[in-house]
């Protein structure tokens, strides 16, 4: 059985090479658009569920597959990527000083059947100056990540406290993988 990543996030094949020796990517093409009816969870749970079944139903029926969705979640409100830097600066406004929290979802599609879960970590930011939300939008870092920070890099310094998994704030919880995938390797 082959296993496939449904996902090009390079933090989460990182993380997922330390499970797996072999695997491969396969970008999903799923509708990320979801009801502004449901709740944060709901919604990362569809979205995680939607770029799985996506791949897993061109061909993949054999294989093992895994998706994942993650979304930064400050007073009920998603932050998704920025839009831009005057969005990623709003971002980190947002943030700073504050606690938010951060859940990934993660879906495994195999022939026997599909396990999914949901991982929620509390987040606090140290306060930030208006100096040093320039300087880290400056460093490009922001741009391509929910929620405008990345807590495995330079956003590290602006990081508080974590309550939960520091992996799923990455994008792919692995111990709680890990359980699902030992029952197929």
């Amino acid at each position: 059985m082959n296993i496939i990543l449904a996902s090009a996030s390079p933090r989460r094949k990182e993380l997922l090479s330390t499970l797996v020796d072999k695997f491969s990517v396969q970008v999903s093409q799923a509708d990320e658009h979801v009801s502004p009816q449901l709740s944060p969870t709901a919604a990362v749970v569809e979205i995680a569920r939607r770029k799985g079944q996506a791949v897993f139903s061109q061909g993949h029926e054999r294989d093992l597959v895994i998706s994942a969705d993650t979304i930064v979640v400050v007073n009920d409100k998603i932050l998704g990527k920025p839009a831009d830097t005057d969005d990623g600066a709003r971002m980190l406004r947002l943030l700073s000083g504050r606690q938010h929290q951060v859940y990934t979802a993660v879906w495994v599609f195999t022939p026997q059947g599909e396990e999914h879960f949901l991982s929620g970590t509390t987040v606090e930011f140290l306060p930030m100056t208006e100096e040093e939300i320039q300087w880290y939008l400056s460093t490009g870092e922001p741009m391509d990540k929910a929620g405008a920070y990345g807590i495995q890099g330079l956003g590290s310094r602006f990081i508080r406290e974590i309550q939960g998994d520091y992996f799923g704030v990455m994008g792919l919880p692995v111990s709680p993988l890990w359980q699902i995938l030992k029952k197929y390797l």
